[in-house]
């Protein structure tokens, strides 16, 4: 059988009206990193119909990807992610407009990595906070949306910027500030319900310093389907959303969701004590 578009994603007809349809057949995402979560949103989105996207990556697959990249496998092992992922997109929709950038997102080449799309999804490890600024900042300055879903022990924190609305900085409030605190406040940040804090079962897992944490792939799944809705709202301009200083946490070990809603971001006062529990944490206390 030879493919065809429409009957591809004809099962998409209900949720999304035929015309809306192909509106998504001619947009374009930038999404940068394709490990954990950027594989997952990269799939999910060419299944919804997405027919571009920019992608950047420069990581190979190692064994220790295995728990929760989609594109971890035996055959992938020392294989680029990029090469990987862009083969597992082409086989949903041959027909897709891929522009690739196999040095990652860098400074050098952001301008051209968010040339001609409509939104940003962010797929960047939690650990690489200098450029993720620089390219929300971007975002900012070009009117893009930008969103970021983080896989939280066994759940999902979704941060959508908008246009116009409240930025990265803004809301995270990282200049300045020493990495270990930036890390902290990233974290703060991205989780101000904290629902998975309780059943972190190995604490030494979490090390900053070393620059590493515990994952989950039921994070994952959730990050992608969460953020496949944003992106088809925002791309269609329709259905509330709720920008920054809003989030939304979804957490399935508790079968619990949290809305929050910080003025002035990590400037909050329940932001400042929230911090003030996560540096004690981290720092062993």
């Amino acid at each position: 059988m030879s493919y065809d578009y429409k009957l591809a994603v004809s099962r998409n007809i209900g949720w999304i009206s035929e015309a809306e349809q192909e509106t998504l057949r001619r947009s374009r995402v930038a999404i940068a990193g394709l490990g954990g979560v950027g594989g997952a949103h990269l799939l999910t989105l060419a299944r919804l119909g997405i027919g571009g996207f920019n992608l950047a990556e420069f990581d190979e697959f190692e064994v220790q990807n295995f728990n929760r990249q989609v594109g971890a496998t035996i055959p992938n092992l020392g294989r680029s992610k990029l090469d990987s992922l862009i083969q597992m997109a082409l086989d949903i929709n041959p027909e897709l407009s891929i522009r690739r950038f196999d040095q990652g997102v860098t400074e050098q080449n952001l301008d051209d990595f968010l040339d001609g799309t409509q939104a940003y999804v962010d797929g960047l490890d939690f650990f690489v906070l200098n450029i993720r600024r620089r390219v929300f900042a971007a975002c900012s300055n070009k009117g893009i949306a930008a969103l970021t879903a983080a896989p939280l022990g066994m759940g999902v924190a979704l941060l959508y910027f908008k246009p116009g609305g409240m930025t990265f900085d803004e809301y995270f409030r990282l200049d300045d500030q020493p990495q270990f605190e930036q890390y902290a406040r990233f974290i703060a940040g991205l989780s101000p319900a904290m629902l998975q804090r309780d059943y972190l079962v190995v604490p030494s897992a979490v090390n900053f310093l070393e620059k590493r944490g515990p994952s989950t792939m039921m994070a994952c799944d959730l990050c992608a389907g969460v953020m496949g809705t944003e992106v088809l709202k925002v791309l269609l301009g329709r259905g509330k959303q709720r920008a920054a200083p809003w989030g939304m946490h979804f957490d399935a070990y508790h079968q619990k969701m949290s809305v929050t809603w910080r003025p002035w971001g990590n400037a909050n006062p329940l932001q400042q004590l929230m911090l003030m529990l996560i540096r004690k944490r981290l720092k062993g206390g």
